[in-house]
Parts: C-alpha cells; structure tokens; sequence
C-alpha cells in the first residue's frame, strides 16, 4: 500500500508545482507549462515530466476556444501562402518588397488575400530569393 499512498502525495505535490496537470487550468498555467517544456527540453530532455506536461498542453489546446480558431484558420491558409507570410514576418518586409517577384502591391496583396495564385514563375523568384525549395510553396 505505501506505494499508492506515495504515488497519491507525489501527484498532489506535482499539481501543485504545475498547476496545468490539476483539474481547471488557466491561462496562466498554460504558459508556465509552456515554459517548463522549453526547459525541460533543454536540459532534460528524458524526463517523464516532459511527455506528461505535453500531453496536457495538447489537451488544454484542443479545449481552448481561441486555440481551436488560430488552428482552423491556419489550416484554411494554403501552404505556399503561410510560407510567404512567415517569411515577410520573418525578415520583416511588407508589401512593397516583392516587386522583384510577385509584382506591384496590390498583385502581392491579392496572392496574400487568395484571390490571386502564385506562378510558377513567382515560386522560382522566391525561392531563390529566400534559399529555400519551390515545393514549400506549391500545394
């Protein structure tokens, strides 16, 4: 029996530490959790505590209504559309930036908006540009 006593006061004891394994999470305690498995990734990337806080990440991800929006509305972005996104995020360029590529502002605007496609041409210029293989823009 000690062993179940134990196991009861040690999962109690780790509630209490990471409040994202209890009952009614929090923000808070989403993003403390988040900070745990950076840690954890980093210096022990063994520990069973890491598959176990992830799997409650994931479910508290998987309930969480702005969440579940931010996922649908990435998954309606076509992929060569999030990759040029991340990219002018990434080294901070806007639409002006693209004229070399895509074209003027208003034709770089509409590929952004999904009324317009990229080329093939287009790929191949941003491809080079970015280093990067034309397949991550393609669909």
């Amino acid at each position: 029996m000690t062993i179940v006593a134990d196991a009861i006061k040690a999962t109690h004891a780790l509630v209490a530490a990471v409040p994202l394994l209890g009952e009614h999470p929090n923000e808070k305690d989403y993003e403390e959790a988040l900070e745990l498995v950076e840690y954890l990734l980093m210096n022990e990337p063994a520990s069973p505590l890491l598959e176990i806080v992830c799997a409650r990440i994931s479910r508290y991800e998987a309930h969480h209504p702005a969440i579940v929006a931010l996922r649908q509305e990435m998954e309606s972005v076509p992929a060569g559309i999030a990759v040029l996104k991340t990219l002018m995020d990434q080294y901070k360029l806007n639409l002006s930036d693209f004229q070399d590529e895509i074209g003027s502002k208003s034709m770089v605007s509409r590929v952004l908006n999904g009324q317009r496609q990229l080329t093939l041409n287009h790929i191949k210029k941003l491809a080079a540009r970015f280093g990067v293989s034309p397949a991550l823009f393609i669909e």
